[in-house]
């Protein structure tokens, strides 16, 4: 029995086959130097697939996946949430970077 496949739809509408371990280079990358262990990044991964595989569907956008990432950090380190949402976010300014920080602050 051949498991599911999950695919993405990038922003651009390109489509590529769901990896497990782009997202964990993704959370690699924001939680570098952090007080983050791997098996906490592990399960973010697992969760976000689980979750991901559970909705039915063989597509999903890529602004879910970033969403519920950005989501998962926010919980998991505030830094390492806030590296992911600068280039997820793709801040164009220190003026829409200080709206997400005052954001995180207020919550």
């Amino acid at each position: 029995m051949e498991a599911p496949r999950l695919f993405v739809v990038k922003k651009d509408g390109r489509r590529e086959q769901f990896s497990r371990e782009k997202i964990l280079a993704g959370l690699r990358r924001a939680c570098e130097k952090r007080p983050v262990s791997e098996s906490q990044m592990e399960a973010v991964a697992a969760d976000l697939e689980r979750d991901l595989f559970a909705r039915g569907e063989s597509e999903v956008p890529s602004t879910t996946i970033g969403e519920k990432l950005m989501e998962a950090l926010r919980n998991l380190d505030k830094v390492a949430y806030i590296r992911f949402a600068s280039v997820y976010r793709q801040f164009h300014d220190v003026e829409s970077f200080q709206e997400e920080l005052a954001t995180l602050l207020s919550k």
